[in-house]
């Protein structure tokens, strides 16, 4: 009996059809707008300006630039190998980034279960280092390092692809030497499976804990199941993410960011997608 396989809601959304039948592999293109700021003027040519904390100052309407990104991933796949898909929460944090450039330029960036990578090639149009991890099943880092190639007009920063595996404890002493002072973690639906979700919580917890000060952004969407214990519909890996860190009595706060900065990519920004910012040093609250 073939292994039951799910599909991202995105390719709907999207218009991608499935792939070839034998490894349902596809490149997709995925368009996006550019931000204002990228541009350098505005719709009457002028130089764009900005206030004081570095927001721009809207005068009118600014001028559209489309671009798009060509990635390779699967159209549908088993529980184990969703990394391989792209999802929503991908596309969330992806304009969160372009949304906010002061928090990203010229930063070291390292993204936690990258998937086909495509939130890290767009930290790239901003930051100083990217550091592009998964765990290395169905040849995904090759899959990856594909994927910034393709894109590579896009990429303004040094980029690296690791191997890294939330459920193995033992990394490499040259990975741990070149991922412990990065400024920003980035997490995109990495939460979806009891074992995973520990392990996640316990590689955070080893880079919050390297000595060098970082931020945490963790975007994932909400999976509401009905359950008789609690006779009410419930999302029962979000909350096993905050019982984790409860359970590691953890000193960090989390921050829910408000999902109305602008949107870029094409998607549905459907009201179950979250953003967390993490930091530590703080208590933790819901």
């Amino acid at each position: 009996m073939s292994a039951h396989k799910i599909t991202s809601e995105i390719y709907i959304e999207n218009g991608c059809v499935a792939g070839e039948p034998e490894n349902d592999v596809k490149i997709s293109e995925f368009f996006f707008e550019f931000p204002p700021y990228t541009l350098g003027r505005d719709a009457r040519g002028a130089e764009l300006r900005y206030d004081d904390d570095g927001d721009l100052i809207l005068t009118r309407k600014q001028k559209k630039k489309e671009g798009k990104l060509a990635i390779e991933h699967r159209i549908s796949t088993e529980l184990s190998l969703v990394g391989l898909q792209v999802w929503r929460g991908a596309f969330l944090l992806a304009d969160y980034i372009l949304s906010n450039p002061q928090s990203f330029k010229q930063k070291r960036v390292l993204e936690l279960g990258s998937g086909v990578g495509l939130t890290s090639i767009v930290a790239s149009f901003l930051a100083s280092e990217v550091i592009c991890t998964d765990t290395d099943v169905e040849e995904i880092l090759k899959l990856i390092r594909r994927n910034f190639a393709r894109n590579q007009s896009y990429v303004s920063s040094k980029v690296s692809v690791e191997g890294l595996n939330f459920l193995c404890p033992n990394w490499p002493r040259e990975l741990q030497r070149k991922i412990d002072p990065v400024d920003i973690v980035l997490a995109a639906d990495v939460i979806y499976d009891d074992d995973i979700t520990e392990g996640f919580v316990g590689t955070l917890e080893r880079l919050f804990n390297s000595g060098f000060p970082k931020v945490a952004y963790v975007a994932l969407e909400k999976r509401y199941v009905f359950t008789v214990a609690d006779l009410d519909s419930v999302a029962p890996m979000y909350e096993e993410f905050l019982r984790c860190v409860r359970r590691r009595n953890h000193n960090w706060n989390i921050e829910h960011v408000a999902t109305d900065f602008p949107q870029y990519f094409r998607y549905d920004r459907v009201d179950r997608l979250i953003l967390m910012k993490i930091q530590k040093g703080t208590p933790t609250r819901k």
